[in-house]
């Protein structure tokens, strides 16, 4: 089988290749891909969903504080892991994650995931590009959001045309920047009472560990985009691994400590939060700037998962096209009812993750892995990966109405409840995986 082998780095610009055609540049070391996660890490998305994490059961009461914590860092450890084994193999092969979804789909197959990245990419860089604008008009005057909206678009597809200059600016200011930020406003949160740790309850502990996995796990079907450009697989691995779970577990406990300190009252989000601290308005500005680098990892990911269809266009100019349409589109669009669906999308690649690592870690391991134009498509894992995603809506149907209604519905005709400590992303990696590897050795034996 044929598989993209990146050569050494030769002299010239430092930049992502152009088209599919020209092979990566292998210039990201350790300290380069922790910087850029820990970027990617850094979202007012994530202390956004404290919400959800203290009372991630309406039907139950809320977490305590103790849980909270618990179900974030065990959220993070899980879901940073399966990050990691999501960017090695873009560092082993050289080929970016729509690309690599031809060795286990061929060519043809893997477009259906990725008209499916195009989507939740699309939908997510819109998402980023509106909360940019939203931070930055609390912070300043409300009629200039329209006009936020178009810096941050702007200035997000001028970094997906660049990627790699990028990560090294990232290196040398943003995230000293961010650093200060972040570390002020946990020393302010902090000086607030807090509840007692054992006030509430442990019940909903795996809802909530389910809402950290899946954010971090959203982030596999982007990260071998970056890791083809990784020294070695180590530095892939460790680099997703350490500089996400450091800023996402971060960011997620502050949200919980932000809202357990001001309490759960209606109407009152973290951000109000946040803006209540001395000088706050000050750190989130700095962390709203920040939030650019989430929106164009989404655009520039568009670009190079379109080139999975059309390889031989230049990224510059599919970057250029998606960050006007999302811009346009975060001027008009209400991303929030859009959001529901971006997380269904986000559900179907968790079973198809559980497929791949199946395929790539066991049953291929030691072989190349067929990134190219004929790589043939294996039919029988659509069957596995079709039944990790059931698993997974029959645990969490998701908020989407129609939808939600329909798995409830099924979940009742096989008198299933999930359990409490049932996690969807679990459910649905093991029931893909275990079935992938069961059906790929028994075609072995045949």
């Amino acid at each position: 089988m044929a598989t993209t082998v990146a050569p050494p780095t030769a002299p010239g610009p430092v930049e992502a290749p152009l088209t599919l055609d020209e092979p990566p540049r292998k210039v990201l070391g350790l300290a380069d891909q922790t910087v850029l996660w820990t970027n990617l890490g850094v979202s007012l998305l994530l202390p956004a969903t404290a919400t959800f994490l203290l009372t991630p059961d309406p039907s139950v009461a809320p977490l305590s504080l103790a849980a909270a914590l618990v179900a974030i860092l065990v959220g993070s450890v899980i879901g940073n892991v399966l990050l990691g084994l999501g960017a090695l193999p873009g560092a082993e092969t050289g080929a970016p994650a729509m690309v690599l979804l031809r060795g286990l789909l061929g060519r043809r197959g893997s477009y259906v995931p990725t008209a499916l990245n195009l989507a939740q990419c699309v939908g997510w860089s819109i998402f980023e590009i509106v909360v940019i604008a939203e931070a930055a008009a609390r912070l300043t005057d409300e009629d200039l959001r329209p006009l936020f909206v178009l810096l941050a678009g702007g200035l997000a597809t001028l970094m997906a045309v660049r990627p790699l200059g990028v990560v090294h600016a990232l290196k040398k200011v943003a995230v000293w920047l961010v650093l200060a930020s972040t570390v002020y406003l946990f020393i302010q949160v902090l000086r607030r009472p807090l509840p007692p740790l054992d006030e509430g309850s442990w019940e909903g502990f795996w809802k909530a560990a389910d809402l950290v996995i899946a954010l971090s796990v959203s982030w596999i079907p982007l990260a071998a985009d970056y890791s083809r450009h990784s020294r070695t697989g180590r530095d892939a691995f460790l680099g997703a691994f350490l500089g996400y779970f450091t800023s996402g577990t971060a960011f997620f406990v502050l949200g919980v400590l932000a809202l357990a300190g001001y309490g759960l009252e209606p109407g009152f989000d973290v951000i109000d939060a946040l803006l209540a601290v001395p000088a706050g308005a000050v750190a989130l500005l700095v962390l709203a700037v920040d939030e650019v680098d989430e929106a164009f990892a989404n655009i520039y990911s568009t670009a190079v998962s379109t080139q999975n269809l059309v390889p031989r266009v230049d990224r510059r100019i599919l970057a250029v096209g998606v960050g006007a349409a999302a811009t346009v589109a975060a001027l008009w669009v209400d991303i929030v009812s859009y959001e529901n669906f971006l997380f269904l999308i986000g559900s179907v690649f968790v079973p198809l993750f559980g497929t791949f690592a199946a395929a790539y870690y066991v049953l291929d391991r030691g072989r190349p892995w067929d990134v190219s134009e004929h790589a043939p498509p294996r039919w029988w894992v659509i069957g596995p990966w079709l039944a990790g995603f059931v698993a997974y809506q029959l645990v969490n149907p998701g908020t989407v109405g129609w939808w939600q209604r329909f798995w409830l519905a099924r979940a009742e005709d096989l008198s299933f409840t999930p359990p409490t400590w049932m996690s969807a992303s679990l459910a649905a990696l093991v029931v893909s995986f275990g079935l992938t590897l069961a059906v790929g050795f028994a075609s072995r034996r045949r």
